[in-house]
């Protein structure tokens, strides 16, 4: 098994506890992993603003690091902010899902620096507003701004309504698109071929490390392509079944009970066996 030199750490219910904090255990674990030689990289559906928080409870604003932002539509340098990839959602395809979504009654949301526009105030939005700490503002003709391009659109509802949606997306976008749940009540839009597994696989690129030599934590279906793609895929032990199904390892500990410990101990920090020869 080859060396891991790159570690992909997924935020929401993976890296956070449930109280969205990150605990000293698993803090000094991430350090060791970078003392041993690893660069980190956060990967979320959060924009920037809400993961430089993080980013700096680590000290990634002081070395070399990186962020997989937006399910993987942007990626910035974590010491510098520097933009390494950004890719928007064609303007024409992002009308196209507004408009179904907005004639089967869909509230629709997309972000813009620390503010998190919306069509319409709904209770799975005011949710993600307590989750990210971003600001929630109403925008009364929101196809305009969708019209101008985005790096995502999300589309907030219950988990049994939005299957259907995304069948009528599919069948309206096909391949144009990238679809899946980032929680069962979110579904999310980005431009094709976007996720965090091709985010993961340019970062990995840029830096010379091979696909063998990295390792990728997640819980949700929005983890789903870089833990597919990573040498190591890991799904923590409170993931969703389809990625413990698609994982190679699954932890038996939650993120409430650093679960991302058990995984590094184990593919990273662990001593070699001492013989007798």
């Amino acid at each position: 098994m080859s060396a891991v030199r790159l570690l992909a750490l997924d935020l929401d219910d993976t890296l956070l506890r449930s109280d969205l904090s990150i605990s000293y255990r698993t803090r000094n674990a991430i350090k060791r992993a970078e003392t041993a030689g690893v660069i980190v990289v956060l990967a979320s559906g959060r924009v920037p603003a809400a993961m430089e928080h993080y980013a700096r409870l680590l000290g990634m604003n002081r070395k070399s690091g990186y962020l997989i932002c937006n399910n993987g539509s942007l990626i910035r340098e974590s010491c510098t902010g520097s933009v390494i990839n950004e890719v928007r959602i064609d303007a024409e395809k992002a009308l196209v899902a507004f408009d179904l979504a907005d004639a089967e009654g869909f509230p629709v949301q997309l972000y813009e620096d620390d503010i998190m526009y919306v069509s319409r105030r709904n209770e799975f939005t005011s949710y993600d507003e307590k989750l990210t700490g971003l600001r929630q503002v109403v925008v009364e003709n929101f196809r305009a701004m969708v019209g101008g391009g985005c790096h995502k659109l999300l589309f907030p509802g219950d988990p049994m309504l939005l299957a259907p949606l995304e069948g009528l997306f599919r069948a309206y976008l096909g391949g144009d698109v990238t679809l899946f749940t980032s929680k069962p009540y979110f579904l999310e839009l980005l431009p094709a071929n976007t996720d965090k597994g091709t985010a993961l696989a340019k970062v990995a690129g840029l830096l010379g490390i091979k696909r063998e030599e990295t390792l990728a934590i997640g819980d949700s279906m929005n983890d789903e392509a870089m833990i597919r793609w990573a040498g190591i895929g890991a799904a923590m032990a409170n993931s969703d079944d389809r990625i413990k199904s698609i994982a190679d390892i699954v932890t038996e500990r939650t993120n409430d009970d650093d679960g991302i410990v058990e995984v590094i101990e184990k593919y990273i920090t662990a001593k070699p066996a001492v013989t007798n020869e």
